[in-house]
This record gives C-alpha cells, structure tokens and sequence, in this order.
C-alpha cells in the first residue's frame, strides 16, 4: 500500500463521514495535490495517497473491510487493480477539466495494469449473505453450509450469449469500443459503458433463447464456508471467484459472509478473554467456598478465597477465546449477594453476628487509646 496515513485521515474526514463528504473531501485534495499544478516535491505521493483512500472508502464493501481489518484486510482482499479502478475515477476528474487518462498514465501507469482502450469483458457481481454463529463456533472455528441463488454460465450458448448457429456483430451503438461519450451538466465529457452491448463492444446477431443474450441462467448452488476460529462479530470472510459469473464468460464475482455471532446464556466476550458474572453470598465471599464455573467447554471448579471483596477478578487461563495467536483467559468478576430478605433463624444469626462485630470494634478502639 502507497499510503502512509489511515484512509480517513488520508482525506480528513471522520470514521462515519458520508459518500457525499468523502467525495468532496477527495476532489478538494485532488485538486490540490496535481502534480500539474502542485511542483512540491511530495504532491505526487500525497496525490497517489488521496486516490488510494477514496478508491476505498467509496466503494462500500472494501470500505467495511477496512473498517473491519484495517490495512492488512485490504491486502489481503484486493490486488492494486481491483483498487485503482481507472473508470471510478474518470468522473470527478473530467469535472477539473483534467485528463483523466493521462493522468493515470502517468502517475499510475509504470505500477498498475489498465486495460480501458479496449471493451472488457465484465465481472460477475458479488453475493452477500449474512451468517449466526454461536460463541463456541467463533471460538473453535466452524464449516458452514449455505444455498443461495446464483448466475452461472448458460449452458446452451456456453455463456457467449449467441444462439447456435449464429454470431457475435460489432455493437453499432459504441462501433465496438464499449464506451460512449456522454456530456454531463458541467459541460464536460464523461465516458460510461455503453448500454446496447454492456461494454462488451459486441452483440449476438441472435441472442440465446435460454438466456436472452445475457450468457447467464439462475441456478441454486450450495457453497462450504469455513469459519477460522477467533473470529469476531461482524468481521468478513470472502470466497473468491464463489460470486455470479461474468456476462459473456467474464470473470467471476466474490461471496462475502458477515459474520454475527450470537449472545451466550453466561459468558459474555471481550476481545480474545471472555467474562463470567460468579454471583455468591455472603458466608461463601466470608468464609471461602468452591463454585462452578461455566466455560466454552464444559465447567470448572473455582477456588474463592475467604475474605473475598464484591469486584474481585479470579482468571481462569487459556479458557477464553481460541485463534492463530494463542488463546485468551476467562475472567470470573465476584458479585457478593446482598439478601433483601431474611428468614427469621437467618436474622437472629445475623443479629448475633452484628454484635461480634460491634464488640470487636470496640476493643480495638479500646486498644488504640
């Protein structure tokens, strides 16, 4: 990664700054940073930093991958392709008057891989789906199944598109090139996907019946998601190439899983320990007493020392969370119970407590003087 600074501060806005800010906030440092029009020596890395931070935070998915997972997440996710994509760009600088093109070539030219003076097969769109996993499963790691509708490639046509027999034609719409010029309010010239071929440059003579043309056809597939342990709610896990297929034998998309996890009935999560409300009395907090303990596993016997206070933290080690770095603790927070009532045997004890109490205070005021 080029940047230097978090993609929020990159921009200057703040963690929960909307579409409209960020886009604002990107075409001010833009314009700022040309390297045409800014000649300090850091223009074009402050330049190429504000492009890397808007290529993410407006596309909503890596953004929330970023939010999740910080840097690492994106480099894992994504080549610098998938990031810099030149035609997400074109708009807000043809409202400068610049020229996107040359611009990208030459800041961006010697290090990426742009393929735009040519129509490019397009990608099969992403799927999303939501999974509730319980806490031992976060814990441990888990496999799930899931079946959801999905395009894939029309059998018949093989996902040309073309019915048999016939063959593919120049778009006479954008004369094969995938693009069309389109002017926008401002006066300049935007270029977008042409809509008659898709921005494939190419239409079928004669589309497929099966799938009208498209190359695609609905089918419900079933997919295996491997869940690592340690996983946290609402973190992301993506199956590459496991979206809908691309249109005309294009590439696939990617499945994404949010994850979330569910409450449990005792433990609750903290980062990689876990916490555990041990509610006892007041002989057991006096006294000493061994209680049970639920844990991810099973339960264990925990030693209360006498004399325990009400907020005393036992730890259990290694009987938290489990993942790649090690595992975390339980902690088992001491909550001494207070009886609103009292039986009439149990006041008449107390009572008789109380007065040992007071007498032993009063000696040892006694013994101070």
């Amino acid at each position: 990664m080029a940047s230097k600074l978090g993609y929020y501060d990159a921009l200057g806005v703040s963690r929960d700054a909307s579409q409209d800010e960020i886009k604002r906030a990107f075409r001010k440092l833009a314009f700022k940073y040309h390297p045409d029009r800014n000649k300090r020596p850091d223009a074009e890395e402050r330049f190429k930093e504000v492009s890397e931070a808007y290529a993410v935070l407006s596309d909503p998915e890596k953004r929330r991958q970023y939010d999740a997972q910080g840097f690492e997440g994106i480099k894992k996710q994504y080549r610098q392709e998938d990031i810099f994509n030149r035609r997400t760009f074109h708009n807000v600088f043809s409202e400068f008057g610049f020229n996107a093109d040359d611009l990208f070539n030459r800041i961006f030219g010697g290090g990426f891989t742009f393929q735009q003076d040519q129509p490019r097969t397009p990608h099969g769109r992403d799927l999303q789906a939501q999974m509730e996993i319980t806490l031992e499963q976060a814990a441990f790691g888990t496999e799930l199944a899931v079946t959801l509708p999905r395009l894939t490639r029309c059998n018949k046509c093989d996902g040309s598109g073309v019915e048999r027999g016939s063959h593919l034609m120049t778009c006479p719409k954008c004369n094969g090139t995938g693009t069309i010029e389109h002017e926008a309010v401002s006066g300049f010239i935007v270029i977008i996907s042409c809509d008659r071929c898709n921005g494939r440059g190419k239409i079928a003579e004669k589309a497929c019946k099966v799938c009208r043309g498209n190359g695609l056809k609905e089918r419900r597939v079933r997919l295996q998601v491997k869940v690592p342990p340690g996983i946290d709610n609402g973190d992301h896990l993506v199956l590459r190439g496991q979206g809908e297929d691309g249109p005309y034998g294009g590439p696939p998309g990617d499945f994404y899983v949010m994850i979330r996890i569910k409450p449990h009935q005792y433990l609750i999560r903290r980062g990689m320990d876990l916490i555990y409300e041990a509610n006892i009395n007041f002989a057991q907090a006096t006294l000493g007493a061994e209680i049970r303990v639920p844990t991810l596993t099973s339960e264990r016997a925990v030693h209360v020392p006498p004399g325990t206070q009400c907020g005393t933290i036992l730890r259990l080690r290694g009987e938290g969370m489990n993942s790649s770095h090690g595992r975390g603790d339980e902690l088992v927070h001491i909550n001494v119970h207070v009886p609103e009532k009292l039986t009439p045997k149990e006041r008449e004890l107390m009572e008789e407590l109380a007065k040992e109490f007071e007498a032993e205070e009063l000696s040892r005021r006694h013994w101070r003087r």
